[in-house]
């Protein structure tokens, strides 16, 4: 959790860091917002009473991050939430799976 609250002040959400935290929104939890549904995606929005701007931020941040792994740019890691007996695991998959499913969300130039 702490790793999630000083990421969201680098990216300019750190007023949702308590609420987050509150509601156990974790790594593996951003991880697998790329396969919410509609009605899930509103229920986190309501539940972290988030405005529609900052989770637009907030997925851009998180596609970002998941393309810059894909394309090699930055270095595959195990995640934040992950115990340390997977990182080597985690990376070997990782880099096998460089064409994997990226958040829908377009980034605009």
């Amino acid at each position: 959790m702490h790793d999630v609250g000083l990421w969201l002040e680098e990216i300019n959400l750190g007023s949702y860091r308590q609420i987050f935290k509150e509601n156990g929104v974790n790594g593996e939890y951003l991880e697998g917002m790329s396969m919410f549904t509609t009605e899930q995606i509103l229920r986190f929005i309501r539940r972290c009473h988030m405005k529609w701007g900052d989770f637009i931020t907030l997925c851009k941040e998180l596609r970002r991050i998941k393309v810059a792994c894909l394309k090699g740019e930055q270095k595959v890691r195990r995640p934040w939430w992950a115990p340390s007996c997977l990182s080597v695991l985690f990376v070997k998959v990782a880099k096998r799976n460089r064409q994997s499913r990226v958040v829908s969300l377009k980034l605009e130039p």
